[in-house]
C-alpha cells in the first residue's frame, strides 16, 4: 500500500518512513515539502497513493489548503479522493475542525507513538474518522465555543491565527474589508476579546 507523505521535517519523515515501511503492508512512495511539490508529485503520478500523511504546517504553506486542492483535482478526474491524515504538533481546535470539515480522515497529534500512528491509519483505511484521544477532548470542550459562530466567522478566525490583515482576509475570502470588520466585531462581541491575540489563543 502506497503513501505520499508531505512533511518539511526530515527527521520526522525518516522516523515515519522507518514505522511504516518495517511493517511490511506499507511503502512510501513519495516525500514532498511543500503543497505545490506534493500536486506535481500527485499529478505526474499513474496512480494516487492508497493513503496521504499531510503535516498541518509547511514552512509559510497552510497545509490545509491541500484538501481543497486535492478535493478539485479527484472531481475534475472523476478518481476516488484517497484518506488524508493530518498531523501536527499543535492542537488548535479551531484548525482540526477546519481540517476534518474540508475532508480530513483524521487527525494525529505528532506527541503521538508509533502504536498510535498505526491505530490511526488502520482506522482511516477501515473508513472512520480518527481523532488522537488528547485532541478529541479539546474538541468536545470547545464545541459550545464552535456553535457561537457561523462557518464564515470561522474561516475569519482561522485566518486571523495566521496572523493575516483584514485586507489579506477581504483578499482571501473574496469579501470587502468594511465586510471582513463587521464580521469581526461580531466575533468580538461574542467572545468577549478585544484583541487579535486574544483570538489567536481560542
Amino acid at each position: 500500500m502506497e503513501v505520499l507523505l508531505i512533511d518539511d521535517h526530515p527527521m520526522l519523515n525518516a522516523g515515519i518512513v522507518t514505522i511504516l515501511e518495517s511493517t511490511g503492508l506499507f511503502t512510501v512512495c513519495a516525500q514532498a515539502e511543500s503543497l505545490t511539490q506534493a500536486m506535481s508529485i500527485i499529478e505526474k503520478s499513474e496512480a494516487l497513493p492508497s493513503l496521504i500523511i499531510l503535516d498541518m504546517l509547511l514552512g509559510e504553506d497552510n497545509g490545509l489548503d491541500f484538501l481543497p486542492t486535492l478535493e478539485n483535482y479527484c472531481k475534475n478526474k472523476k478518481i476516488p479522493k484517497p484518506p488524508v491524515l493530518v498531523c501536527s504538533a499543535l492542537g488548535d481546535s479551531f484548525k482540526i475542525k477546519t481540517a476534518l470539515e474540508l475532508g480530513a480522515a483524521g487527525f494525529l497529534s505528532k506527541t503521538g507513538g508509533k502504536d498510535e500512528l498505526l491505530k490511526a491509519i488502520d482506522t482511516i483505511l477501515c473508513g472512520k474518522v480518527y481523532v488522537s484521544g488528547e485532541v478529541n477532548i479539546k474538541l468536545n470542550e470547545s464545541s459550545s465555543m464552535y456553535a457561537k459562530f457561523s462557518k464564515r466567522e470561522i474561516d475569519i478566525i482561522n485566518l486571523l491565527k495566521t496572523n493575516k490583515s483584514n485586507k489579506q482576509i477581504a483578499e482571501t475570502l473574496s469579501l470587502s474589508q468594511r465586510t471582513v470588520e463587521n464580521y469581526i466585531s461580531k466575533i468580538y462581541f461574542k467572545t468577549g476579546f478585544s484583541s487579535r491575540e486574544e483570538l489567536q489563543g481560542l
